[in-house]
């Protein structure tokens, strides 16, 4: 199966090489060149330690108990 690399050097991983692998988007990938000259792509192994990012680190902090209604209210001094 061939692919075509677009203008920023991006090309798709065949569906049935994802699932092979068990890739999901977000997943990341290590690339590799072998003696050969192919191209070996695996999963990356993540390190426990790998420090989430800003956004990771916030996703499902914010536990507001407001309701919408309520909170507008509240801020504009009608409760």
């Amino acid at each position: 199966m061939s692919t075509t690399l677009s203008i920023k050097g991006q090309v798709t991983i065949p569906k049935h090489i994802r699932d092979a692998l068990g890739l999901k988007p977000g997943m990341p990938v290590d690339f590799a060149v072998n003696q050969g000259g192919e191209v070996v792509i695996h999963r990356a192994q993540v390190s426990a330690r790998r420090k989430p990012d800003r956004f990771e680190a916030a996703r499902g902090a914010a536990q507001v108990a407001w309701r919408t209604k309520d909170l507008m209210a509240l801020l504009r001094g009608e409760g």
